[in-house]
């Protein structure tokens, strides 16, 4: 019995190693400057991090070794497994990165690429839910056409009275409020689907986005701040508004529009290859 416990033990420490070798912990040290851009006290956030984890794959092997000691009637010294402890001083940075991290505002963009990357991301999620009704409402409408199936093959007196049951149905008849769903539903999928591409384009738009950032400097704004965006497809025109004024920006886009001939390709494309690419 006392083996088998001893057996149980160290299976138990083994569980708490990760294979291969521990990278000794030192003190991390955040960036020498005051001023830290969010990614840079997210990479400080994540040294800590580190470090900690560190921390626990060394006391997984200290701990592992000391009970196989302890197993064979080996002595393990006095503070032995110090290494595998968190220090007060770790611990304290870690605290630090993560209320640096935790208060700093990455929502407020600082530039325009970033203004118009988060738009995109709004305008994709978006798109998502559109989408989502939009297959929805096909369903309605397909299951209603599905009777067209039956009416190529009702050739008999049976066949018909059954078919004429049928679309007597709300089930398999198209109704006008449902029509009206579904094409309020593809309106909605093409204006997200412009949008989120629009924003997209414009953040990869170097021309348009130096613009912007040399516009909100020469003003003193924060690209970020704004309180209204919008874009005109047909007169591709991008406004946006800061301290209640608004200001336009147009006809950067104009390579980058797609007729409905286009989208076609383009889905037979993804049908084909999979993921869409800018040039398909």
């Amino acid at each position: 019995m006392k083996k088998q416990k001893q057996r149980l033990l160290l299976l138990a420490t083994t569980a708490l190693l990760v294979s291969g070798s521990v990278v000794h912990a030192e003190s991390y040290q955040p960036p020498d400057h005051y001023n830290q851009t969010g990614a840079q006290k997210i990479t400080e956030l994540k040294g800590t991090i580190d470090i900690i984890n560190n921390k626990l794959l060394a006391s997984g092997q200290l701990v592992n070794g000391a009970v196989g000691y302890a197993t064979v009637g080996r002595v393990v010294i006095d503070d032995a497994l110090d290494d595998g402890k968190i220090t007060n001083a770790q611990f304290l940075a870690y605290e630090a990165a993560l209320d640096k991290v935790g208060t700093h505002d990455y929502a407020t963009a600082s530039n325009a690429a970033e203004l118009f990357t988060q738009e995109h991301t709004a305008a994709m999620n978006q798109l998502t839910l559109a989408v989502d009704l939009l297959t929805s409402a096909t369903s309605v409408l397909a299951t209603a056409t599905s009777v067209s199936a039956v009416a190529a093959e009702a050739d008999t007196k049976p066949e018909q009275v059954a078919l004429q049951d049928m679309i007597q149905t709300d089930e398999y008849s198209i109704q006008a409020s449902e029509v009206a769903t579904y094409n309020d539903a593809v309106d909605n999928v093409e204006k997200y689907a412009q949008q989120a591409g629009a924003f997209m384009a414009a953040a990869n738009n170097t021309d348009l986005t130096s613009s912007i950032d040399s516009y909100t400097a020469t003003n003193n704004l924060v690209a970020g701040n704004y309180t209204a965006i919008t874009y005109t497809q047909n007169v591709d025109e991008f406004v946006i508004t800061w301290d209640g004024n608004g200001t336009g920006w147009s006809g950067y886009l104009t390579d980058d529009m797609r007729d409905a001939s286009d989208i076609y390709g383009a889905n037979t494309y993804m049908q084909q290859h999979g993921s869409p690419t800018k040039d398909m």
